[in-house]
């Protein structure tokens, strides 16, 4: 395994710049493999707990939410040292977007599994997950889901362009990770079943 670097966390405010090009709080928290860093824009949490009620307004739960959030982005991270993130944008160049899209669906719940990695470890080291908490961040899962957002904004859900996974994915992924503290657990390219 290659060395860990840490990403740089970058809170921005309405738009900034990455090497992956211009960056806007509408696209959400994102993670930027050219520069490696992550990109969270500071009026995110006010949507998770506002928008998409993923939990409850200045709660110490929401808290781990937000951690999970930004694990989640790490997770992207530890996937581009790794070497999986190149590969994945390369194959994805050959293929339709229905393709393209069940693939990016495998990342993602890579990166939700790789957050309940890191959620497990940090529990084992500081003992800081209280009752609920990991509900809450179940609760933001499953509202940030593809499958959620879609009924949400459109009334209904078309699978093929899911590019996140359903709520019920992104759930069983990052319990996966938290419950095995172990990468191994998150080969969600293998997994017949996501």
């Amino acid at each position: 395994l290659p060395i860990y670097e840490p990403p740089t966390l970058v809170m921005f405010s309405g738009v900034t710049r990455s090497a992956c090009g211009f960056a806007q709080s509408a696209m959400g928290p994102f993670y930027c493999p050219n520069d490696r860093n992550v990109y969270l824009d500071t009026s995110f949490f006010q949507d998770l707990e506002r928008r998409f009620r993923a939990c409850d307004a200045g709660s110490k739960s929401c808290q781990f939410s937000q951690a999970y959030v930004i694990a989640h982005e790490v997770g992207h991270h530890v996937q581009n040292l790794l070497g999986i993130l190149p590969k994945v944008q390369a194959l994805q160049q050959s293929m339709d977007k229905v393709d393209s899209n069940q693939l990016q669906v495998r990342v993602e719940l890579q990166a939700d599994c790789l957050a309940g990695v890191w959620a497990h470890h940090s529990q084992e080291s500081w003992a800081f997950i209280e009752p609920g908490d990991v509900e809450a961040a179940m609760q933001t899962t499953s509202a940030i889901g593809d499958d959620r957002l879609q009924r949400q904004t459109k009334g209904y859900v078309v699978p093929d362009a899911f590019t996140h996974g359903s709520s019920q994915q992104r759930t069983r992924w990052f319990m996966t990770g938290l419950r095995s503290g172990k990468i191994e657990s998150c080969d969600t390219f293998n997994a017949a079943a996501l």
